[in-house]
Order: structure tokens, then C-alpha cells, then sequence
């Protein structure tokens, strides 16, 4: 069956190089039915547009399974290394550095009233 095609899936060439990223299936027991691929991409799918675990359209697998990796590989790290290599090799294929090489920070202002308030006051008297 073929499904529809959504904006946050991952290319060829993003699961080519994350496939070997994705835990093997544990040994013993029944074998993996379901396939990494669709998970990753209904993980994506969640990120990209922020809807409920329990609104993934109905092509991805079940989303208790989704949620269920998701929640395992967000504790192990697995999703953050999966987002640094795709980065890197974006980067890379741009012709940059793999690391970025400087951080942009920004910070709001908070604005403070004029006047000192009655504890203030009391607290420079003394």
C-alpha cells in the first residue's frame, strides 16, 4: 500500500544515512514488524506540525508504537544523535564545517520601574 507523501518525511538519502543509527530489534522473542522507516517519519510528522500523539494520521503505524520509540529514544539520546548527523552531513554537503564553529545568543531586556519600592529604600537608609 502506498501512502500519502507528507512534507516531514525523510528522504533516501536522510534514511540511508540514519537506518544505521536505529537500534537493532532486541534478540530473542518476536522478530520487528514494524518498519523504522514509517516510525521516524511519523516522529517527524509530530515534530514538524506539534499535533497529539493520538491525531498521527492513520497511514503511519499505530501511535502508541510511535509514541513508544519516541519516548525510548528520546532517553537514550538516540533522537538527538539522529538530528546531529543529519546535521553534520547537511553542513558538510554545503560545503561548512560539520560542528558550527559559533553560537548566536540573544537575551529580552526586562524593564524595571524608576522608583525604588519602600523595601529598597529602607534597605540604602540603613
Amino acid at each position: 500500500m502506498v501512502r500519502k507523501a507528507y512534507s516531514s518525511d525523510l528522504s533516501d538519502l536522510e534514511w540511508e544515512i540514519l537506518a544505521p543509527l536505529i537500534p537493532p530489534a532486541k534478540s530473542g522473542g518476536h522478530p520487528r514488524t514494524t518498519d523504522m522507516r514509517e516510525v521516524c517519519n511519523a516522529i517527524y510528522y509530530h515534530l514538524k506540525t506539534g499535533c497529539q500523539w493520538d491525531m498521527l494520521p492513520g497511514d503511519f503505524p499505530a501511535s502508541s508504537t510511535v509514541y513508544s520509540y519516541y519516548r525510548k529514544w528520546q532517553k537514550r539520546g538516540i533522537l538527538e544523535e539522529l538530528n546531529h548527523t543529519l546535521r553534520d552531513r547537511l553542513r558538510e554537503k554545503i560545503g561548512r564545517s560539520a560542528q558550527p564553529s559559533a553560537i548566536a545568543a540573544d537575551s529580552q531586556s526586562v524593564k524595571t520601574t524608576e522608583k525604588r519600592g519602600m523595601c529598597t529604600a529602607l534597605m540604602v537608609a540603613s
